[in-house]
């Protein structure tokens, strides 16, 4: 007797740096077991991250190239796949800023939760006035150094999101040259210069939402900013 099948739902969501439409299905049993496992491993951030990407891959009805994503969509497409699937309610504990020592416990709506762009923000940097560059945002490659610091972290991110080197009238793409020459560009700039890279990685999209928080001791009314996918799951 072959057992029934459960017809699962499909929605609609737009990538918020392609604004490409893309439709998806709800995670099933299969796909939280591969949560829980990498959560329960313990054995590092790129579990986690490679098992986000295959929850993905599993769920998008819409064909796209998951390892081009940008970190903040993938981020972004993993948080409405979860709202689907399990509520639409993120439960979290933020630290009251005006004592940085008292947790409150809030509910936010998953729906409310948006990549935010900064204004002004570009992938154009100008470093002389005849080179520049041209970045790409962290993708699925990059993902588990958005998690780790230092200044390693920071050059290996660099060379990652590297993706045109200008040169007055002359482009060279990524293809055109190898990491060593790479690394003697990226170590022939100046502090200044770097700052300006710096910016292009601050002032990036980013999963962000803002929260009021009243701290129950002092009574004190403050705005807590919450990023990046880790800050709405506990």
């Amino acid at each position: 007797m072959t057992l029934p099948t459960i017809n699962v739902p499909t929605y609609e969501l737009e990538v918020p740096s392609t604004k490409e439409k893309i439709t998806y299905r709800p995670f099933l049993v299969k796909e939280e077991k591969l949560l829980l496992a990498a959560m329960e491993t313990g054995e590092g951030e790129g579990d986690l991250v490679r098992a986000l990407r295959q929850i993905i891959t599993n769920c998008l009805v819409t064909e796209i190239d998951i390892d081009s994503l940008a970190t903040f969509d993938m981020e972004y497409i993993f948080l409405n796949l979860r709202a689907k699937s399990v509520g639409e309610v993120a439960k979290v504990t933020v630290v009251c800023p005006d004592d940085n020592e008292t947790e409150v416990s809030l509910e936010i709506p998953l729906d409310d939760i948006n990549v935010t762009f900064t204004e002004g923000h570009t992938n154009k940097i100008e470093l002389t006035d005849t080179i520049g560059m041209t970045m790409k945002y962290p993708d699925f490659t990059l993902a588990s150094l958005q998690r780790e610091t230092g200044s390693e972290y920071l050059f290996d991110m660099i060379k990652g999101c590297i993706a045109q080197i200008t040169e007055g009238e002359t482009i060279h793409e990524r293809i055109d040259f190898n990491d060593k020459e790479l690394d003697t560009f990226i170590d022939s700039l100046s502090t200044k210069q770097l700052e300006g890279v710096q910016k292009f990685f601050e002032t990036m999209p980013k999963l962000k939402h803002e929260v009021k928080v009243t701290n129950p001791k002092t009574k004190k009314k403050s705005t807590v900013v919450l990023e990046g996918l880790d800050a709405f799951f506990e």
